[in-house]
Formats: C-alpha cells, sequence, structure tokens
C-alpha cells in the first residue's frame, strides 16, 4: 500500500509541475504582449523573439535550482549521510595495506596476481564500503561513550547511525551482529536488553564490538573505551598483541604461529592496580575467526595462544584478528542474561509444533538469515511475548544462544580487533583507522 500511494503522489506531482509551467508561461506572455491581451499575428518579430528569450531564461533559472540540492560533500554529527552520497564515485577507501613476509613476495609482481586482484576489485571496494561506515560510526560513539552514557542509548544510536551511512537494505546492507559493549570481567557478548539502567562509570573497562555488512561480506572490529589511566597498560597491552597477530597473518601462515607470537607479546605486559601487579593474560579460550558471507565465523580459529592448530590461512580468506587480555585466570566461561542469538549456518528443515515459533522464524529468516541478532532488534521489529518462541527455536537447533562470557569477578579484560583480508598480491587491514 505504501508504493502505491508514493506512486500516486508523485503523478499528483507531475501535474502540478505541468500546471506551473503553463501558470508561468502565460505570466511572460502577459508581461510582454500587456495587461492580457491577445497580440495579433502580424505584431513585430522582436516581441515574439523577447517572449522567447524570456520563456528560455525561466527554464534556465529552474535548471540551476536543481543544483542546489546537490549531494552533501561532509559528514552530518551525529553522521546521518549514507555512504553513496559521500563518496559519488561508488570507489571507497582503502584500508592499510601490508607486504606478505619474505616467501610469498613475489606475489607482488606476479602477473596472474594481479590479474586475479583486479577481477576481486568490485567484490573488495564493497567490503571497504562496510569498513568506512564502520570507522565514520565509531569516532562518533567514542565522543559520546563517556561516564554517565546510558549504555542502552549508546547502543541504540550507534546502531542508528550505522543503518543510516551503509544505507541498510534488507539482507543486503546493514548491521552484522548486535553491538557489545560487555563491561569489566565480562570479556564478550553482552549487549543490554529492553529496559536495562546500566550506566558506564569512570572505573570501568568497556569493550565495544560492533559490525556492518554489504551483501554478507562483514567487517567484524571492536576496541577498549577506559577513562581512567591506570587501565593504560592492560589497553596497551592488547592492542600489541592484535598488531602483532596481523602482522603474523598471512597466505601459507599456521594458525597456532600466530597464537603463539601473540601470547609472547600480550604476556610480556604487567599492569599495577590498587597497589597488586598483574601479569596481563591472554584469554585462553577465545579466538579470532575466518569470516564468510553471511557467517561470522566461517570455520577456522585463530588462537591467542601457544599450542593450536597447524592449519593454514589461504589466498581470498576474510579473518578477523582480534585478542582479549586479562588480569584474571585469563579463562572465560559463560554466565549471565543471554541476549545474542544466530541462526545455525547449515540448518535444514526442522519441524515446528509451536505456532509463535513458527512466526518468529519467519522474523528472523526475512531480517537477519544467518546474522546474529538480539532481543533489542526483535522488539524494534514489534514481536512480542517471544522468549517461549526463542527458547523452543534453541532447542531444536535452529538457533543457538550466546550467553556473556565472563572471566573472574573483580577481574578487567580488555579487547581490540580487526578484519583483514588476504588478497592476491598483499593483505589489507580493512578497518585500520587514525584511531587504532
Amino acid at each position: 500500500m505504501a508504493i502505491a500511494a508514493a506512486d500516486i503522489a508523485a503523478e499528483d506531482l507531475k501535474g502540478m509541475q505541468v500546471t506551473n509551467g503553463v501558470d508561468e508561461v502565460a505570466e511572460v506572455d502577459a508581461q510582454m504582449g500587456g495587461s492580457g491581451e491577445c497580440v495579433d499575428a502580424d505584431s513585430d518579430d522582436n516581441a515574439d523573439n523577447a517572449n522567447g528569450e524570456a520563456v528560455a531564461k525561466k527554464k534556465k533559472k529552474r535548471k540551476k535550482k536543481k543544483k542546489s540540492g546537490a549531494a552533501p560533500s561532509v559528514q552530518t554529527t551525529p553522521p546521518s549521510v549514507g555512504l553513496s552520497q559521500l563518496f559519488p564515485d561508488g570507489i571507497y577507501p582503502e584500508g592499510e595495506f601490508q607486504q606478505y613476509k619474505d616467501d610469498q613476495r613475489w606475489r607482488e609482481t606476479d602477473e596472474e596476481k594481479r590479474a586475479q586482484e583486479r577481477a576481486d576489485a568490485e567484490m573488495v571496494n564493497s567490503v571497504r564500503k562496510a569498513a568506512e561506515v564502520h570507522r565514520q560510526v565509531r569516532s562518533y560513539v567514542q565522543s559520546i561513550a563517556k561516564p554517565g552514557v546510558l549504555l542502552i542509548d549508546m547502543c541504540e544510536k550507534l546502531e542508528e547511525c550505522s543503518r543510516k551511512l551503509i544505507e541498510e537494505n534488507g539482507l543486503e546492507a546493514g548491521i552484522a551482529f548486535p553491538t557489545g559493549c560487555s563491561l569489566n570481567h565480562v570479556a564478550a557478548h553482552w549487549t543490554p536488553n529492553k529496559g536495562d539502567k546500566t550506566v558506564l562509570q569512570y572505573d570501568d573497562v568497556m569493550k565495544v564490538d560492533f559490525g556492518t555488512q554489504i551483501n554478507g561480506r562483514i567487517i567484524d572490529c571492536a576496541w577498549t573505551v577506559a577513562h581512567n589511566p591506570r587501565y593504560d597498560r592492560l589497553l596497551e597491552a592488547v592492542k600489541e598483541a592484535t598488531n602483532t597477530g596481523i602482522r603474523e597473518a598471512g597466505i601459507d601462515v599456521r594458525l597456532c604461529d600466530i597464537g603463539e607470537a601473540i601470547q609472547e607479546v600480550m604476556e610480556s605486559f604487567e599492569v599495577e592496580l590498587d597497589g597488586k601487579t598483574y601479569q596481563v593474560k591472554c584469554c585462553s579460550n577465545l579466538n579470532g575467526h575466518s569470516i564468510g558471507p553471511y557467517q561470522i565465523h566461517a570455520g577456522k580459529s585463530v588462537p591467542i595462544v601457544k599450542g593450536g592448530p597447524t592449519t593454514k590461512m589461504e589466498e581470498g580468506e576474510f579473518f578477523a584478528i582480534e585478542t582479549f587480555g586479562s588480569t584474571g585466570r585469563g579463562y572465560v566461561r559463560e554466565d549471565l542474561e543471554v541476549s545474542h542469538y544466530m541462526k545455525n549456518f547449515g540448518v535444514g528443515h526442522v519441524p515446528l509444533r509451536m505456532t509463535k515459533a513458527k512466526s518468529l522464524l519467519r522474523t528472523i529468516d526475512k531480517n537477519f538469515g544467518t546474522l546474529a541478532f538480539c532481543n533489542r532488534y526483535l522488539d524494534r521489529l514489534g514481536e512480542d511475548r517471544y522468549l517461549m518462541a526463542l527458547k523452543n527455536l534453541c532447542e531444536v537447533g535452529i538457533l543457538d544462544a550466546y550467553p556473556p562470557l565472563v572471566d573472574q569477578k573483580g577481574s578487567y579484560t580488555a579487547q581490540y580487533e580487526h578484519t583483514i583480508y588476504l588478497g592476491p598480491t598483499q593483505k589489507e587491514v580493512l578497518s585500520r583507522g587514525d584511531d587504532y
């Protein structure tokens, strides 16, 4: 119905434009012919020429008016301008390029690899758009993530900006997963549910983890907010560990070697809190991961400690390189209220008896597919009384629930993460920005 109404309104507008055009010409004729009287056919040709010139000037003025509505060239605050308007040529900013190690440097000049790079250019450009959205949105969020902010308000502002900048379009473009804003000993997978009143405090350590996607190509990127400088060494340790993982990553690199390098850097740091010194520990059961189209965890895990799998990275793969450091045990477990859910990527048809579960699954398939979502996203779509249906979908194996992951109480955890692409000639840190 909305489309039909819009079409009717458009036709009315066209009619008005034609009428206005006739009125304008009549007005010019009246001015040139005098007091509305008809001009004889054998009147002076100069009068006709003058009329023609006046009408032409009117048309020219109307054309110039259209130029005043040109696309904006700068972003607003808060961000609200879609990226296609800021980059009308459709070419989006590149990330940070890094060379492969010596045994792969031949790729830079190999004609076959360079041809493959050109063939992949359109796909990579679309992912760069998602990355630029992430950079612009997080720049704004960094300005509002201050002590006293209500976390549910921060998340909703972040998500609204993401939807506008990426020009949300169903499953083709939008948010890739719920905004994580896990605090202190909670390392990951916490986002406020409806009615939550959690407020960011000066002494909190908050991990902000959110994602954007174009055609299922996901940018997964995170950073840590800590206003009290006593946590600086913790944040520095994790940032350096993540950058080490990025530097070590590459085609034919074993995943276990990356984990060993990360651990060596992370655990070389210490942090002093309340007169006690803590070695920064890797959260040993948290990993980076490969990313596939519409699949946030595509099968390969990038460990952050030594002793991981000997599986190798391959050309053309996308990876989220993320590390978590902790002043606690360095081992997380599931706890607290669940907010994150995701449909199993390879699940087939599963018969359902509960009517509400069937209806909810249709909503999930239409709006999220196999991308992660949270309770707030269902609330936004107008779903209500869905908790039993969610539980049923999890019990039959259609959905998986992802509870928050926590270290011991009283400890502090930090996270940094970037999405990288292993291109034919070099690797690209797609989500790299001036901030981290």
